[in-house]
């Protein structure tokens, strides 16, 4: 049997998030709250853009593929962990684990490319305003799209080739609500060093290097909107925070997941939470609140549901 890959793990056992009865029940009216939240804001922006002509931009289309993809992503490990809480015994099917890595790196890839995507269209926008739309199409749009997917999907699929194949023969305990790589893969029955180097390699380094790139781009964009007058550039300020501010929590909790995979400490479970269920409902607020053509937009089609026409 020496050097067989074999498994003899069928489920795996989530340790949850806490033992008190007064916080899990304080973690569900949170957790709930802001899931059913993050569900309605990322759909009304959804529903806005289509059905709004004042926002059929290039800007507009990122910005509702963005909230489908927070859409997807708030779903992969809150309902779980949300149904869990007053569970006595919280278990995930070795294929459910699978599943949740999958999209979760599927997901947040796309969205790591979508992000810069999005920063390339500011930066046209700004600096290069009179070839705007011709740079963005509708073409460019769905090229961007069908990229961003495209990579997301390389790289989940990249991650479950190394790990699909391990060998776990106990124990199967994650300390954890979810599953992901860093945690997985210390039940591993073999050496776990190259495995965590390769995590590191393939989504900590991926995600820091996005990481500044992004905000790189956005301190040049900055830097040239200095060139404008101030009235100009107000609206595109105001943007450009919002956008700063969605790839800080975006990018925060994946570099220090995966730039530390050995680590595991009560601020991983803080974070993973702060990932799966408040950034979610963020990014809807943070473009909504900040951004007037988006408020101005759905109290139209507010007015449009309802029949009211002042």
């Amino acid at each position: 049997m020496k050097g067989a890959n074999y498994s003899i793990v069928s489920e795996f056992v989530f340790l949850g998030l806490s033992n008190s009865w007064q916080i899990q029940l304080l973690l569900f009216w949170f957790s709930s709250l802001f899931y059913v939240s993050s569900m309605m804001g990322n759909l009304l922006i959804v529903v806005t853009v289509t059905t709004d002509s004042y926002l059929h931009s290039p800007m507009y289309f990122l910005l509702a593929n963005l909230s489908i993809i927070d859409l997807i992503f708030c779903s992969i490990a809150a309902p779980k962990m949300i149904c869990d809480l007053f569970r006595k015994r919280k278990v995930i099917s070795f294929g459910g684990c699978i599943a949740q890595i999958f999209f979760n790196h599927a997901v947040g890839g796309t969205e790591m490319v979508l992000l810069i995507a999005m920063a390339f269209d500011r930066y046209v926008a700004i600096c290069k305003p009179l070839h705007y739309l011709t740079i963005m199409s509708p073409q460019m749009c769905i090229l961007i799209l069908v990229l961003s997917w495209t990579i997301g999907l390389i790289h989940s699929l990249t991650q479950l080739f190394f790990v699909i194949n391990l060998p776990f023969c106990g124990p199967n305990i994650l300390d954890s609500f979810y599953c992901d790589i860093p945690r997985l893969i210390k039940l591993d029955c073999t050496d776990t060093y190259k495995l965590e180097f390769m995590v590191t390699t393939n989504s900590g380094f991926i995600s820091l290097g996005a990481f500044f790139l992004l905000i790189f781009s956005y301190i040049f964009i900055l830097a040239t909107l200095q060139k404008h007058s101030s009235g100009g550039s107000s609206k595109a300020l105001s943007t450009l925070s919002a956008h700063i501010t969605v790839v800080v929590l975006f990018f925060g909790p994946l570099i220090f997941f995966y730039m530390w995979p050995s680590s595991s400490t009560r601020m991983d479970k803080f974070l993973a939470i702060f990932d799966a269920v408040l950034t979610p409902f963020l990014n809807p607020v943070i473009y909504t609140f900040r951004n007037r053509e988006m408020k101005m937009a759905m109290r139209r089609v507010f007015r449009q549901l309802t029949g009211c026409r002042k």
